[in-house]
């Protein structure tokens, strides 16, 4: 179960307990089964208090972008790649992914399902039917969740030119809160004392080609 920060129909409280309950049923009824699932950083934060014994007994990991060693490691068990292709095939999967994991199994699993031999010089043309399946399932769905407002500060951010911005960078068009909303979302990332940057410039390219 992936991104339980995106759950907005009920409250992190009931999610947490509903967590906390299925942990506890499988007990109950002997079933040996293991449950993953994945949330911000900062989302069992709020949780521990409800959910025990579930948080206490999960095992937490915390995922940070892959490094090229990591991509090709994960790329050859992903798509099985021959010794000769695996170098380039994963420095493209970490030029186009910064290392992202979630982006990385993304692109990754649409080549296992699409491309029967992965060769480094077919992947480019493969690229605009991974993104146009990756705007549609993950992009389109994560923006449909936000308000007119913070939807606009977005598009705001993808069209200017740099790569970090602040609240007086718009001239006063958005509230404060609507950077730090955000940031609790993940849409943008703090990147430094008042200054804000979108998560992933895979992101930024969605939000460019669909305004």
């Amino acid at each position: 179960m992936d991104d339980f920060q995106n759950i907005t129909s009920i409250s992190k409280a009931d999610l947490a307990l509903i967590v906390r309950d299925q942990f506890q049923s499988f007990g109950i009824e002997g079933m040996n089964y293991s449950i993953c699932f994945s949330a911000k950083s900062d989302y069992f934060a709020e949780t521990k208090a409800l959910a025990e014994p579930a948080v206490r007994f999960y095992t937490k990991l915390y995922l940070q972008p892959f490094t090229l060693e990591e991509t090709l490691e994960y790329a050859d068990s992903a798509l099985h790649l021959s010794p000769h292709a695996s170098a380039a095939v994963a420095g493209w999967l970490h030029e186009k992914t910064l290392g992202h994991p979630y982006f990385l199994a993304f692109v990754c699993k649409h080549l296992s399902a699409t491309v029967s031999r992965i060769e480094p010089r077919a992947l480019e043309p493969t690229w605009p039917a991974i993104f146009d399946q990756l705007g549609r399932e993950k992009f389109a769905l994560d923006v449909s969740q936000l308000s007119t407002k913070e939807l606009d500060l977005i598009h705001q951010f993808a069209i200017m030119g740099q790569s970090e911005l602040a609240p007086h960078d718009f001239r006063g068009k958005f509230q404060r809160e609507y950077f730090a909303r955000l940031a609790g979302k993940g849409f943008l990332i703090r990147a430094g004392r008042g200054r804000y940057t979108l998560y992933h410039p895979l992101f930024r390219e969605f939000l460019r080609q669909t305004k």
